[in-house]
């Protein structure tokens, strides 16, 4: 079957209907908001994870009057302590902060003056475990029998609080998702609603002429979803630089030192893999709501012709 209709042929004038200026020029903020959003995502993810199996596998051990001598065992009790931790199953390392650790941990609080205290300061032992589930009730049992008055510490309540914030952000995030894909869609359904006002009288010419709803409206989809993917396309490109410095900010939170340097390679390191998988998706879904908008807008609209 030979078709009359030349390659290209635009009867229906869609490039005069949907501009492929404004509308993907939209999509395109849209899509950068959008970027932004799944980083916030992601991003507070890996550093909850990252939070947890670190200050959820360490602990800190005060031991006041470090230098007296133990009740039992004739050391002092700051070596009865570290002995009774080194030999502690589940305890991977045990090492006593030096004086000038401790100095540099109170400056902030205390300034320059820091070093020469008066008051006497405990020991600060710093422990990590192989299980963040370790029985501390009795560990802290054990080490108060050997060195009475000494205090561990875990960070369970840090952690919660961080798991909370953690997703409080990402709910901050999904919600401004949806915003952004409604937004997107509105957009996309007044820019066809206007095309098709624009092109009303070629649209009811060709419709006249025996071109199904479904022909018309498929044609409308498709150059919306032309569009609206290109448009996300140029967002995601323009939000990769911000993304970069927005992650190599956070990679010393995160314990990724290396993905803090000045080279390229690093920047990119420091984005979590997951983000580099969702990202390819934000043109697809682009281009999903653009035809799935465009659509259903144009055959409402057609039902509406006499």
């Amino acid at each position: 079957m030979i078709s009359l209709r030349p390659t290209g042929f635009d009867e229906l004038g869609l490039r005069h209907a949907l501009s492929d200026r404004m509308l993907p020029l939209l999509v395109a903020a849209m899509a950068f908001l959008a970027a932004l959003a799944l980083a916030g995502w992601f991003g507070s993810a890996a550093l909850s994870r990252h939070w947890q199996q670190g200050a959820g596998a360490s602990l800190t051990v005060q031991v006041p009057r470090a230098s007296d001598p133990a009740v039992r065992g004739g050391q002092t009790r700051l070596a009865t302590v570290l002995a009774l931790l080194t030999g502690t199953p589940g305890v991977a390392s045990a090492s006593a902060l030096s004086d000038q650790e401790l100095a540099t941990l109170l400056r902030p609080w205390l300034g320059a003056g820091a070093e020469r205290l008066a008051i006497p300061i405990p020991a600060v032992i710093a422990v990590r475990l192989t299980d963040s589930a370790a029985d501390l009730g009795a560990l802290s049992q054990r080490l108060n029998e050997a060195a009475p008055e000494t205090l561990v510490e875990d960070h369970g309540i840090w952690i919660r609080r961080l798991a909370v914030l953690a997703r409080s952000l990402q709910a901050c995030a999904g919600l401004a998702l949806l915003l952004v894909a409604g937004v997107a869609a509105a957009v996309i359904a007044v820019a066809t609603r206007a095309g098709l006002s624009t092109r009303r009288e070629a649209i009811e010419i060709v419709h006249g002429l025996g071109a199904t709803d479904t022909y018309i409206a498929g044609r409308f989809a498709a150059r919306a979803t032309l569009l609206a993917a290109a448009g996300a396309s140029f967002g995601v490109l323009a939000s990769l630089p911000v993304l970069l410095t927005l992650a190599r900010l956070a990679a010393p939170f995160a314990g990724e030192t290396g993905a803090a340097g000045d080279s390229f390679g690093d920047a990119l390191g420091a984005l979590p893999a997951s983000l580099w998988l969702a990202l390819p998706g934000l043109p697809l879904g682009a281009g999903a709501i653009g035809f799935a908008t465009a659509h259903g807008a144009v055959r409402r609209w057609l039902r509406r012709l006499p």
